[in-house]
């Protein structure tokens, strides 16, 4: 196969007409580019110059060849500046999946940002609602990142990025949406909007009244995280979800848990991140979890419980 070196020796010879100058131009010797050119020469199985006493010129292969010689030679050196670009975070391709619950509060501020001050970074996104899968993009290569809930299993480089407080909706008038905060025992024989199996949230919440032995009463299921706080918000029961499930302007009462209940939120990766994602991952750390002003007032300060419970992808 030729080698970048020939097609450049080529190129200079098609632009200077001359083996001596584009020896000059390529600050080499002339008999390392003629043994270039007779390389290519042995490669194409044909004459790319015609040698006259003034100089060379390029046969109709020759000519040919120059035009993807030139493309050859630019696309060499796009991909050095895209490696260069990405290994100083001012350019290149961010390929991420993230707890559906996680896009809008977790990410889409810092994403935002990334597009406004590094429009030369590309950024792919798909939101998953089970752990398994997310990890299976990352083990695939399918993705540079996982952004999850709680240390996966496996041999996976796990960074932290950010906490978040699991919480308490309920409709107004609801005996707890008296209370500044509630314990899970609260919740035993409680009407409780409930997650899907398809929701990796539904068996974190199980095994979490399961360890409690707390055992509501599910009212309904919903496969969509965001959907649970509203349902409750609309008299159905009430619902335990990520904050982050919690909207902007959210019409009912959002409560801690005491001892208050926390996850750890993190990005998991084959290996360690290189500088590009390890760029945008320290700007997560910076920002930390978006949670609305009129949904954090209603929140009890107090020191957090980490989350025993196991982990969920939503």
């Amino acid at each position: 196969m030729a080698t970048l070196r020939a097609l450049e020796c080529l190129v200079a010879v098609a632009d200077t007409g001359s083996i001596t100058q584009a020896a000059l131009l390529l600050h080499s010797s002339q008999p390392a580019v003629s043994h270039q050119i007779a390389a290519l020469e042995r490669e194409t199985r044909t004459p790319l110059l015609h040698r006259e006493p003034r100089g060379v010129k390029l046969t109709p292969a020759g000519r040919a060849a120059v035009a993807d010689a030139r493309r050859a030679i630019e696309a060499a050196a796009s991909a050095v500046r895209s490696a260069r670009a990405a290994g100083q975070a001012a350019g290149g391709v961010l390929r991420l999946v993230c707890a559906q619950s996680l896009t809008v509060a977790l990410l889409a501020p810092v994403v935002r940002r990334w597009h406004r001050r590094r429009p030369d970074v590309a950024i792919t996104l798909r939101e998953s609602t089970a752990m398994e899968e997310a990890l299976d993009f990352v083990t695939s290569g399918e993705v540079d990142a996982a952004l999850l809930p709680g240390r996966p299993p496996g041999d996976f480089t796990v960074t932290p990025v950010a906490e978040e407080e699991i919480v308490l909706t309920a409709p107004a008038g609801h005996p707890l949406a008296d209370r500044p905060a509630v314990r899970l025992k609260d919740l035993d024989g409680a009407p409780l909007v409930h997650f899907a199996p398809d929701n990796g949230l539904g068996g974190w919440l199980d095994r979490s009244l399961a360890r409690a032995g707390v055992h509501p009463e599910v009212v309904m299921r919903t496969s969509v995280t965001a959907a649970a706080p509203q349902l409750a918000a609309a008299g159905l029961g009430v619902a335990v979800s990520p904050v982050s499930a919690v909207s902007d302007g959210f019409p009912a009462a959002v409560r801690s848990f005491d001892p208050r209940w926390v996850r750890q939120l993190v990005a998991v990766t084959s290996s360690a991140p290189d500088p590009l994602l390890a760029r945008f991952l320290a700007d997560l750390r910076a920002h930390g979890l978006r949670v609305p002003r009129a949904v954090r007032t209603q929140l009890t300060p107090a020191e957090p419980q980490p989350d025993a419970a196991g982990q969920s992808s939503s």
